[in-house]
Order: structure tokens, then sequence, then C-alpha cells
């Protein structure tokens, strides 16, 4: 074998290589994301059907998870995804992350949900002006309207202001297919609409 038939031969089973283990690693980061939100929404669902039965006397109340914020859902687009505290690589390769420095969402004001534009939030694209969001928490349900969608430069805060009515904004990468880190962002902005309290006892 010639010296250009073994480094042809070398680089076939590198690049294979590579692919099973690009494929084997992509395989696992769905595994963990799954995981995560199925023990996250089960989590949830105990809270909240707890809260809508009558309890044992003196029986402790249901804690979701420390970071638990809820279940994010545009039903038109069919997006449906947990959030989480947090809005570090970690926490948004598994979940939607409420931006810490910005209200809880059943806290007034405006409150900001991050996701990556190719996992959870992929289906913003689809959104339109007057499309509901539901979000189950286990300090009630809220109902929002979209109000906008823009596209601002990441320097650009004023989408993350205080507003005096219950807002909700969503901030993911733009463009959507870009490759690479992409140098903007698609937000959007929906009012809060109706609420419906978790019930205590």
């Amino acid at each position: 074998m010639n010296t250009m038939s073994r480094m042809r031969s070398w680089l076939e089973w590198a690049l294979l290589t590579f692919g099973l283990t690009c494929v084997v690693w992509c395989g696992w980061v769905t595994a963990q994301e799954k995981s995560f939100q199925a023990g996250e929404r089960a989590s949830l669902e105990r809270v909240v059907a707890q809260s809508v039965r009558p309890a044992a006397p003196r029986a402790p109340a249901p804690a979701a998870s420390p970071n638990h914020v809820g279940k994010l859902e545009i039903p038109r687009v069919k997006l449906s995804a947990m959030v989480v505290e947090g809005d570090d690589d970690e926490t948004l390769k598994k979940a939607v992350g409420h931006l810490p420095d910005t209200p809880l969402p059943w806290q007034p004001g405006n409150s900001a949900l991050a996701g990556h534009r190719d996992t959870f939030f992929r289906p913003l694209k689809d959104v339109r002006v007057g499309d509901e969001i539901l979000l189950t928490t286990a300090h009630g349900s809220l109902r929002y309207r979209i109000d906008r969608t823009v596209v601002v430069d990441p320097t650009n805060l004023s989408v993350l202001e205080p507003s005096a009515k219950p807002t909700l904004t969503l901030v993911t990468c733009f463009p959507f297919y870009y490759v690479g880190h992409a140098p903007r962002r698609f937000i959007v902005q929906a009012s809060q609409v109706a609420t419906s309290p978790a019930r205590t006892h």
C-alpha cells in the first residue's frame, strides 16, 4: 500500500470515528434533555394536582424543585417546554430559562424567558401577533396574548425594561437558521390577559 492509499484509509477511519462520536454525543444530549423535561413536568403535575384536591389534615404541601418555574405553551405553533430559573448554558441546554434579573411570571412587571433557537424556541419563528401563550405554575395558570415580535441587537436591553402591566418577554437568537453564534435577538412580547390562581387549603 502506497503512502497516498494509507493516508486515504486513515482519513476515512478518522471521519467515521468522528461521525460516530457526534451521533453518540447528540443522542446523549437529547436523552438528558428529555429526561430533565419529563422530570420537571411530572413535578409540576404533582404540585398542580395536589392544589386542586382536598389535602389530608396537616399534610405538607408538595414542593416543586427549587429552580422550577413552570410549563410554557404556545398551542398554535406546538411549543411546549418546561421553564426553570437561570440563563446559563447548562440550564438552556435542557430547558427554557427565566432571566434572574427580571420578575417571576406571577410577580408584577416584565418577566423574561430565554431559550435556544435550535431547540425549545425554534417554533417562535412561526408565532403571530394575537397568539395565546399559556404558563402553568405552582402559583396558578397565567394566560398571555402576543402583542408584538421584534428583532434587536444583543446590546439592546430596552425589551427587558420594567413594565407597569404584567408582561412576558421571550428571547432567542436570530436568524433561526444561522450557522454559529447568531448576531441578533428575536423577541416576543405578550401581555397577561387572565390568571387562574392555585387553590390553597
